[in-house]
């Protein structure tokens, strides 16, 4: 058990651990083996008594490409909106969050993968393979670049290799889903779908916000590195502190809000695809050591990679078969596969969909979080048929209708934060009609999250 703060509690949550599965035995499950047992240990992860998660260990070059790819979220996030438009213009990604706000929680830099593609990325996926593969952008580049873009050079063949294997991944656990359930509609909706999304996310730390509010406000090169020291040497002694554990408040960007809201760094939702892949987590702490504070802007060196130091990955899920927030923990070097609503759907309730959110440590303000997803989907033109409802959040829904003496059992605290969950997640028989498409599916679960036309645009 672990004693997390929110909505102003000190609320006890339970650590689970993921149930891992090594990649061979993913593959071999995949494509002939018949080991009941192990099939059988995944679809109970991930039906409606589990967590709707599993994590998937023992891919060697797969994990050093995620850790050359995952701190490059933080660099990218803080360079200056020229220089990172420049450079993700070269790499052919975007954004879908304002890089423009200062006050962002997150940075996310996204890139859509296609299926066409994926077989030749990954048909030898050896170390000599990648390896080309990196390289090959750099050696047909013959422009003169300054020394910072360097560390860039291989930011768009990272992104999609490590892409494409995440893709083969939820593939794989399509076809064992599907051998389970029957059929082969989920790794068929996959693969109509032609198209996944893969994201880049950099989880700001509290000196990332300032760093970015002075960069905003300061103007001319030399005023700018005043400022960035002003910052460093305000939040040193700060940040000692936090790495010791301390209980001083976060200043978070979420300060303005109160509740549920101000100890998350992503708010409470579902995800509505198929499924999302994603890896275990890189977390970052700056280190204030003498000669770092000599430095002329603040030096890369002074933020340090670190195990997790609260003990899980900051995801946090939603069991509604206990009725409270559960904190998840999975292997370092592990990818993580999430049940989306879109399987929940298509499984006719034999597969979950995970409810979850990003919790933010208190103790650790300015520690930021970096961690690379693939969201899969179906085709936009898949249609949803209800002849078999799935019940993925009526368990959640009814939370809020209990006795009172069920209310004593769950204990206040877990009961009123299930309440307030409620109050942000729409039900999914709100979103979810007979006959509708997967394109009008979640352009009414965007509206419902976030309000207006259901584009995630301005979010």
């Amino acid at each position: 058990m672990e004693v997390v703060k929110c909505m102003g509690l000190n609320i006890e949550m339970e650590v689970v651990e993921v149930y891992s599965v090594e990649y061979s035995e993913l593959v071999q499950l995949s494509s002939s083996s018949n080991d009941e047992k192990m099939i059988g240990s995944i679809i109970e992860s991930l039906g409606p008594t589990g967590s709707g998660l599993i994590a998937i260990t023992g891919v060697s070059y797969a994990s050093n490409l995620r850790s050359q790819l995952l701190p490059l979220a933080r660099k990218l996030a803080l360079l200056t909106p020229h220089t990172r438009n420049r450079i993700l213009k070269e790499h052919n990604l975007g954004s879908d969050v304002p890089l423009k706000n200062p006050d962002r929680s997150v940075s996310s830099f996204a890139m859509k993968l296609e299926y066409d593609n994926a077989p030749e990325l990954n048909k030898s996926p050896s170390t000599s393979r990648v390896d080309c593969l990196l390289h090959s952008e750099e050696n047909s580049d013959h422009i003169k670049r300054e020394s910072y873009d360097m560390e860039f050079r291989n930011l768009g063949s990272i992104f999609k290799v490590l892409g494409f294997f995440m893709m083969e991944l939820g593939l794989c656990l399509a076809r064992i889903c599907d051998r389970a359930i029957g059929g082969n509609e989920l790794e068929q909706s996959l693969l109509e779908s032609c198209v996944a999304k893969g994201r880049l996310i950099h989880y700001h730390s509290s000196l990332d916000g300032l760093l970015l509010k002075e960069a905003e406000r300061s103007i001319g090169t030399g005023k700018r590195r005043a400022n960035i020291k002003r910052a460093e040497g305000c939040l040193a002694m700060n940040g000692k502190k936090s790495s010791e554990g301390s209980d001083s408040n976060s200043i978070s960007h979420d300060d303005k809000s109160s509740g549920i809201h101000s100890n998350l760094w992503q708010q409470w939702h579902y995800d509505y695809g198929i499924f999302t892949v994603l890896t275990a987590p890189f977390f970052m702490l700056p280190s204030y050591s003498e000669t770092t504070k000599t430095g002329d802007l603040f030096p890369e060196s002074c933020y340090d990679e670190c195990p997790s130091p609260i003990g899980h990955t900051c995801l946090q899920i939603y069991d509604p078969n206990k009725k409270r927030v559960l904190l998840v923990k999975a292997p370092p070097d592990s990818f993580i596969i999430q049940v989306g609503e879109s399987a929940d759907i298509i499984s006719r309730g034999k597969l979950r969909a995970t409810l979850h959110s990003v919790h933010r440590p208190v103790k650790f303000e300015n520690l930021s979080r970096e961690t690379f997803v693939v969201f899969l989907q179906p085709a936009w033109t898949k249609t949803f048929s209800m002849t078999d409802p799935p019940h993925a959040n009526t368990m959640f829904n009814d939370q809020c209708s209990l006795a009172s003496d069920d209310e004593q059992r769950l204990g206040h605290d877990n009961y009123k934060i299930s309440c307030e969950i409620q109050k942000i997640v729409p039900p999914l028989s709100s979103r979810l009609k007979d006959g509708m498409t997967f394109a009008e599916f979640s352009r009414e679960t965007t509206k419902q999250y976030y309000g207006g036309s259901g584009l995630q645009s301005n979010r």
